[in-house]
């Protein structure tokens, strides 16, 4: 995709050419290095623009496995490297990279001159009037800030200095969200969500090409793109940082919503994910901020709440919709803040509803088409992204995922229910935390350490930069337990120096996570408040998210033993147009099936023909579903072993996963009815794996 030009674009070069010429002069005055350090060596570039910021790195970066095999580093798995190319282009302000040098990659949008008096969004997220002192280079007087959600913190020499301290996989999504671009005041392209996207992804390659080229040419550098898994290990293992894409879009494949109407189909989902797949994309969010016609959304709280409530209604033609949830898990408490300059954007006697305290759930879920996609990721192989799905839709994905024993599940930066992270983990899934200080971040990393440790899997975290979240402030030049520069890398190899760009030098203790830079001295902040066993945990992520890629690259679907087996029941539900036998929850037809009287205590019963090994057990309940139930085994029809049960049921698609054990006939023993008819099952599914 090339962007569009603009008319004046040819007579603003040579200026440029000429202040890059100065710039360069003066470093070299002045005598700053742009190198790293004073040692060189494979990591060191031949030719690294000048002048460029400082890596203020030490060391030769890490390569190969520890003694078991495993590679070793931090995994990023929330970032938006390109999202300066997102929202019309001129919400995030600045460029991860530039063949014009620094300069030009990091300076503001154009309408934030002279005094920021028009950077709106700034204004909109930050408070106060907006103005800030818009020079970049070589300055920074006001901006990268850890509360500036506007300007760019994921410049690559910035990028490089996190690789060099030991991170060594990046999730970059690539984002963009239509509504917000329509709103907007200032923008130079498309909305469309999809033109963006591919937009993004080229300038990720762009951005490969550029580093390689200081480096010596293609797949030279250090910023490796990977679409799979043993790809990823090979890049990590030649000590360098293995990129994947993914893809966080409210309306991907087009497929929004308009009262209550899809505005695309299976074959534009089809389309969509075979495209996405192919610019190299593994993983992605089928729902973001918006309802769509995919799935319902997590809300958003506050004043954000209410301003993402109006995007909502812009964008589908009703406000978000909430009921009583079914369970322990629940949404985000909507936002009913004031947000003045979002509801002017309402037509005239359009208002934001109120909403009961005691419905914190979405009632939109997974809607047909939404299932559809994630079968079609799983058919491809990508990993489900389930941050951000409401609780209703992200239950029913998981109930998907499980029914398949599908592993490729991500909450990659907080934003699932938290109740459920055993549920990701139990399929083999990966979770990361959102970039919280380090206090926050630490107690979180700590309420789930038995989880990591019974799963035996590391961790992660989402800095989301340049993802419009705001990120940790700084703990004060005063606090009693302060990082202290230089310090060492998790591992050792490094030795890490305060961040220099131009005449600004960053430090975590008075600056926060200002940009991408400093989450090295971020991760030594949790290394002090935290204690060394959550930096552990956090240099095991890169292995574990690989664990999660590899298992889903491998996955086969099971095979069906009850397909077309023999069934009996305790009752069959009379109809003069309709059979309800037994065998039609094992017919392989998602369109029949069996029903009981209307009384409890019911079963069906399935004869596989011979003993197998049977590990888990799949129900597709019709509307008259089991509350209590149990899973039976028996190998000899008489004697029954209960090897699963609950009573819990929610009805929709069940999974019972227990100990694997040889039976011949398998017993679905129905206790309580979830409603005043009998127990009716579509297809029942027993599997060995």
């Amino acid at each position: 995709m090339t962007l569009t030009r603009h008319p004046h674009r040819r007579r603003r070069q040579r200026p440029i050419a000429v202040l890059s010429l100065l710039l360069t002069v003066v470093a070299m005055v002045l005598g700053t290095a742009p190198s790293s350090s004073a040692d060189s060596g494979w990591w060191t570039p031949a030719a690294r623009p000048a002048p460029d910021s400082q890596i203020n790195v030490t060391g030769e970066p890490f390569k190969g496995t520890d003694s078991q095999g495993q590679v070793r580093g931090f995994v990023d798995a929330h970032n938006h490297l390109m999202s300066n190319e997102a929202f019309g282009g001129r919400l995030i302000c600045g460029k991860p990279f530039s063949e014009l040098g620094v300069a030009d990659a990091l300076k503001d949008c154009p309408e934030h001159y002279p005094d920021g008096s028009l950077a709106i969004f700034d204004f909109i997220t930050k408070g106060g009037d907006g103005k800030h002192d818009p020079n970049g280079w070589p300055t920074f007087k006001d901006w990268p800030a850890h509360d500036s959600l506007t300007h760019q913190q994921n410049y690559y020499a910035w990028v490089e200095r996190t690789w060099r301290s030991g991170q060594r996989v990046l999730v970059n999504d690539l984002v963009t969200n239509g509504v917000i671009c329509s709103v907007y005041f200032f923008k130079d392209r498309s909305c469309d969500e999809m033109t963006s996207i591919r937009l993004q992804a080229q300038k990720t390659y762009d951005m490969q090409a550029f580093i390689d080229k200081m480096y010596g040419g293609p797949g030279k550098g250090w910023f490796r793109i990977v679409t799979d898994s043993a790809q990823a290990r090979e890049v990590i293992q030649q000590g360098k940082l293995a990129v994947v894409l993914g893809v966080e879009t409210s309306e991907p494949f087009g497929c929004k919503q308009i009262l209550d109407i899809a505005q695309c189909g299976k074959d534009d989902i089809d389309r969509g994910l075979d495209e996405l797949h192919k610019l190299g994309v593994r993983s992605m969010f089928l729902c973001h901020k918006f309802d769509n016609a995919l799935c319902g959304v997590r809300f958003d709280g506050g004043t954000l709440g209410t301003a993402i409530n109006v995007g909502q209604f812009l964008s589908t033609g009703t406000f978000w919709k909430t009921e009583k949830c079914a369970g322990p898990q629940h949404d985000n408490p909507i936002g009913i803040a004031p947000a003045p300059e979002a509801e002017k954007k309402l037509p005239q006697g359009v208002q934001v509803p109120s909403y009961a305290a005691d419905a914190q759930c979405n009632t939109r879920g997974l809607t047909e088409l939404g299932e559809y996609a994630v079968r079609g990721m799983m058919k491809r192989k990508m990993m489900l992204e389930i941050d951000h799905m409401g609780v209703k839709a992200a239950g029913q994905a998981f109930d998907i995922l499980e029914s398949e024993s599908y592993p490729g599940v991500i909450s990659s930066h907080s934003w699932m229910d938290l109740n459920w992270t055993e549920r990701v983990y139990r399929l083999g899934g990966f979770v990361a935390q959102y970039m919280h200080g380090a206090e926050g971040f630490s107690a979180e990393a700590n309420r789930t350490k038995a989880l990591r440790d019974k799963y035996n899997v590391g961790y992660g975290y989402g800095t989301d930069m340049n993802g419009v979240g705001g990120w940790p402030g700084p703990r004060g030049a005063n606090t009693p337990n302060p990082v202290r520069y230089p310090f060492r890398s998790a591992d050792g190899s490094a030795v890490i120096d305060r961040q220099t760009t131009g005449q600004r030098t960053w430090d975590i203790n008075t600056d926060g996570a200002a940009h991408y830079g400093l989450v090295p001295d971020w991760l030594e902040d949790i290394r002090i408040v935290g204690g060394k066993g959550v930096v552990d945990d956090l240099f095991r992520g890169a292995e574990s998210y690989l664990d999660t890629w590899k298992a889903s690259e491998s996955h086969k679907a099971g095979v069906n033993l009850a397909a077309g087996s023999s069934a009996s029941a305790s009752s069959s539900e009379w109809s003069l147009f309709t059979s309800y036998a037994p065998d039609r929850a094992v017919d392989g037809n998602a369109g029949t099936r069996w029903a009981s009287d209307w009384s409890d205590d019911q079963w069906l019963r399935i004869d596989l023909g011979a003993p197998n090994l049977i590990k888990r057990v799949t129900l597709d309940w019709e509307r008259a579903y089991g509350k209590a139930y149990r899973i039976e085994v028996s190998t000899d029809g008489t004697n029954w072993q209960s090897v699963w049960s609950t009573t819990a049921g929610d009805g929709g698609l069940d999974t019972a996963q227990f100990d694997g054990t040889s039976a011949r006939y398998v017993r679905v023993h129905g206790l309580e009815r979830g409603t005043k008819w009998g127990y009716s099952l579509h297809e029942v599914g027993v599997y060995s794996s």
